[in-house]
């Protein structure tokens, strides 16, 4: 092939000799594009950029932490302690107190674990009752919130979805849903269900471990308390349908159920996930409630509402008692709620322009 001049005067080519390489700093600062990454990823980027959420993560991890796996190496249970019941010596020990009969063995050379917290009037460790109450308030929290987020989505994606008057229909059941009294129901059912629990089909199994007041709890918030996630998930979905690849898999013969399913709650995860991490708290928060009314765990198992309750009477006289739970209660509402307003701000779309 014919080779053109560079130099020849009337020629459009570029001489190509005037020009040097650029080198791989320059192509860099040249390169204006962001890596790829999903909508999961660049949430995590902005939530770790979040002081205070990752303040807020970073204590729920060590509670929970606490929680679960310090039990199978505690040496005291919430039940018994290594002296006896019946002593009067060991009750309301001090924390880091030893009763007289732990001071004998001490004094022989043995040794005994102390009393972090100290103990209750019958001699319970209360620093285990209090890792097993904060287990378990994290346990219905966590258990409430899956209930709502499978009922809430479920039925608020269909709602929207389907629309006209199948939408009509299922919201006028959730704003009936929404005029229960919650309070009551859950009084009705713990009646109801204690002589299941004691006498009935489910005596002896593991169901009847957590005792009639918790599951009556567990089928209040599956009645009740997802009327919220419902609303939220409704909303979205009706967005969500005008869209284009909706209806480009409806043109494409999908079915309802796999459009809802791959297409509408996928693309409403953000609101789910959010409103998943905010409902934690609002499920602790109505166990503590209930327990510290009486209406929440069985006994001899704790709460941190229950425990609460039963330091009312000593207010006065042994005031740690109810401020350890109280604390633990504050810290564990505290946390959730500050991450989730963190994670609402980091996986809001509307706020990516404003973040940069």
């Amino acid at each position: 092939m014919e080779q053109f001049d560079a130099k020849r005067f009337f020629s459009f080519h570029t001489d190509l000799s005037v020009f040097e390489p650029a080198t791989d700093e320059e192509k860099r600062q040249q390169s204006r594009m962001r890596e790829s990454t999903s909508f999961f990823r660049d949430g995590m980027r902005r939530l770790r950029r979040d002081k205070v959420s990752m303040t807020c993560l970073f204590i729920l991890l060590i509670v929970a932490l606490i929680a679960f796996a310090v039990p199978p190496f505690y040496p005291y249970d919430y039940y018994s302690t290594s002296a006896s019941r019946s002593s009067n010596s060991t009750k309301f020990l001090k924390p880091f107190e030893y009763s007289p009969k732990e001071q004998a063995i001490l004094e022989g050379g043995g040794e005994v674990f102390p009393h972090i917290l100290g103990t209750d009037d019958l001699g319970r460790d209360y620093a285990a009752r209090v890792i097993y109450g904060t287990r378990i308030s994290l346990t219905v929290g966590i258990i409430a919130a899956l209930i709502v987020v499978a009922i809430g989505v479920t039925y608020g994606a269909i709602s929207g979805y389907l629309g006209g008057r199948v939408d009509l229909v299922m919201m006028r059941i959730v704003d009936l849903i929404y005029s229960l009294p919650d309070m009551l129901i859950i009084i009705l059912l713990s009646v109801s269900m204690k002589d299941i629990f004691t006498n009935g089909p489910l005596a002896g199994s593991p169901i009847a471990k957590f005792g009639p007041n918790l599951v009556s709890i567990f089928i209040v918030f599956g009645l009740l308390y997802w009327v919220g996630m419902a609303r939220l998930v409704r909303g979205q979905v009706l967005s969500l349908k005008q869209q284009e690849f909706v209806l480009a898999a409806e043109s494409m013969g999908a079915r309802t159920p796999h459009i809802i399913r791959k297409h509408m709650i996928p693309n409403c995860i953000s609101v789910i996930f959010i409103s998943a991490a905010l409902q934690i708290p609002s499920a602790i928060f109505t166990e503590s409630f209930l327990s510290f009314m009486g209406l929440g765990v069985s006994i001899p198992m704790p709460s941190l509402g229950s425990l609460a309750s039963e330091a009312r009477g000593h207010l006065i006289s042994r005031p740690y008692l109810l401020l350890i739970p109280a604390i633990a209660i504050f810290l564990i509402i505290l946390s959730l709620n500050l991450l989730g307003t963190g994670m609402r701000d980091a996986f809001d779309p509307k706020l990516k322009e404003a973040d940069k």
